[in-house]
């Protein structure tokens, strides 16, 4: 059982959002491991009282070994908008990572095209014309290094492709730290990676406020001074 009453960072009557630790699963794969998605109905259902099903619609997603903010519809008319607003690219998305080889340059833009191979369950990097090539946009930034030589970057992404921000940063010659099948020289202890979904904004699908959210990253402390 998890214990996601720790993990929830935002909830009203619409949205919950959680902190996702990496190695955990936003939705059921053919793993069958309990994923959030479930964790979340069954902590509602317990904390509230709720009788019968209770409802969790999955707007985005984060790769298992990826930690960070991930959101949650409660209602499925919040989840229609929300989906509409993924959809139009209307949700900003900023994420940190650690790489050991710094970027060629502190700050830049990466407009790539790449394909998935779902047998590899992997992206590349192909030219424009490549059979199901898909346009893959992000900015970076050089944010800090820390004395042991690693370089944390933050990343605002533009476009929302399969493993985008792995496949890209790892075409720029930085793979992202404990990423195995893209290039890091080892794993990290824990098997997962060094990349965190930092802060998401968006348009509250009800009261269309602007919702900002923000999750701490421990990994991060070794940029401190």
């Amino acid at each position: 059982m998890m214990d996601i009453g720790s993990q929830i960072i935002y909830e009203d009557n619409h949205l919950i959002a959680i902190c996702k630790k990496a190695g955990q699963i936003v939705q059921g794969d053919k793993t069958g491991d309990y994923c959030l998605s479930d964790a979340i109905k069954d902590y509602i259902k317990l904390r509230d009282s709720k009788p019968g099903n209770v409802f969790c619609g999955v707007i985005h997603r984060l790769d298992r070994p990826v930690s960070g903010i991930v959101v949650f519809a409660k209602t499925s008319k919040a989840l229609s908008r929300m989906n509409q607003l993924v959809q139009s690219r209307k949700m900003q998305k900023t994420y940190w990572a650690i790489t050991k080889n710094v970027p060629p340059q502190t700050q830049g833009t990466l407009h790539d095209w790449i394909v998935r191979n779902e047998k590899q369950n992997k992206s590349y990097v192909v030219t424009s014309h490549a059979p199901n090539a898909k346009e893959a946009l992000l900015d970076y930034q050089l944010l800090n290094t820390s004395k042991g030589g690693y370089h944390l970057l933050e990343i605002n992404l533009h476009t929302g492709r399969h493993h985008q921000i792995r496949c890209q940063l790892a075409h720029m010659g930085c793979p992202i730290k404990g990423d195995l099948k893209y290039g890091a020289p080892r794993s990290n202890p824990d098997g997962n990676i060094s990349l965190h979904a930092y802060q998401l904004v968006f348009e509250h699908p009800v009261s269309h406020q602007e919702i900002r959210l923000t999750a701490p990253w421990q990994e991060a402390n070794i940029f401190e001074s």
